[in-house]
């Protein structure tokens, strides 16, 4: 049962109480914002006292609508260069398996690729992307642990510029969104890839988890206010029950979710579809 059907079961048949309502969009991982936003759309409307719960559902329906993109912008190969891609993220979050799995997702539809470990502060990072290689039959630049991760995409864009591959995918090493010195290498490793072309990476992408709630909210600020994201990937949205973070990041930030993760498979991968999430997920 997804969240709407909850809240329409849980309100059925009883008058709405507007704070215990707007407590549940919250618990949602709506953020506060969107919630107060919808409570008051509701309120505003002339004959809200004589509306049922149903009536309810099909506006917040219509303001989270409102609020994400309708087209998850597509990924496409740039004319003579390489595609950079950098994902990004604290721990935990997937972000090497994302990495794989969009590979997986631009090799079927007919695109070459290139994988970067530039994780070379986790060792076992290195081997498991190094695995994901060997399973999508893709080539792989890789480093000795704690090699500098910008010498690295430096490398890796030179070998993906020199054999014509069209998206290079690094996989960058798991941080905390409050470590300053972390984040600060992020920017070097952005500094590095544009001596190559100024306007690279082309996109950074910020995976993160469902099931965090608004602590992916945070990160994407963090994040956001360290090397500015092109969009998120959200992982576990089939466990999540919820993915309200996924509103609550568009609509505070103004970043659109570009892919979605729904499972443990390689093919668990798709772009972003906002009917779908309004109607399955949330």
């Amino acid at each position: 049962m997804n969240f709407l059907q909850s809240l329409a079961q849980h309100f059925a048949g009883k008058p709405i109480d507007w704070d215990e309502l707007e407590e549940s969009l919250i618990r949602a991982d709506l953020g506060v914002p969107m919630s107060t936003r919808i409570i008051k759309a509701l309120q505003e409307r002339e004959a809200w006292s004589l509306m049922g719960i149903n009536d309810v559902v099909k506006v917040v329906r219509q303001e989270i609508s409102r609020v994400l993109a309708a087209d998850s912008p597509a990924i496409r190969p740039l004319s003579g260069k390489p595609n950079v891609i950098l994902l990004l993220g604290v721990n935990g979050t997937g972000k090497t398996t994302s990495t794989a799995k969009l590979a997986r997702y631009l090799q079927k539809d007919g695109h070459s690729v290139l994988l970067a470990a530039a994780d070379t502060f986790r060792a076992a990072a290195i081997e498991q992307l190094g695995i994901w290689a060997t399973r999508l039959g893709v080539k792989i630049i890789k480093g000795q642990y704690n090699a500098d991760p910008a010498a690295l995409c430096y490398e890796a864009y030179q070998a993906a510029a020199r054999d014509k591959i069209e998206f290079l995918l690094c996989d960058t090493a798991g941080r905390m969104h409050t470590k300053k010195n972390l984040m600060a290498e992020l920017e070097k490793v952005r500094r590095t890839l544009s001596k190559h072309d100024p306007d690279s990476p082309h996109e950074k992408l910020l995976v993160v988890d469902a099931t965090t709630g608004g602590n992916a909210l945070s990160q994407a600020r963090e994040f956001q206010s360290a090397i500015g994201l092109t969009g998120v990937i959200v992982t576990k949205l089939d466990g999540s029950g919820k993915g309200g973070i996924v509103v609550a990041i568009q609509d505070e930030l103004g970043i659109p979710t570009r892919f979605v993760g729904t499972g443990e498979q390689l093919n668990d991968f798709a772009p972003f579809d906002r009917r779908a999430f309004i109607a399955n997920m949330l």
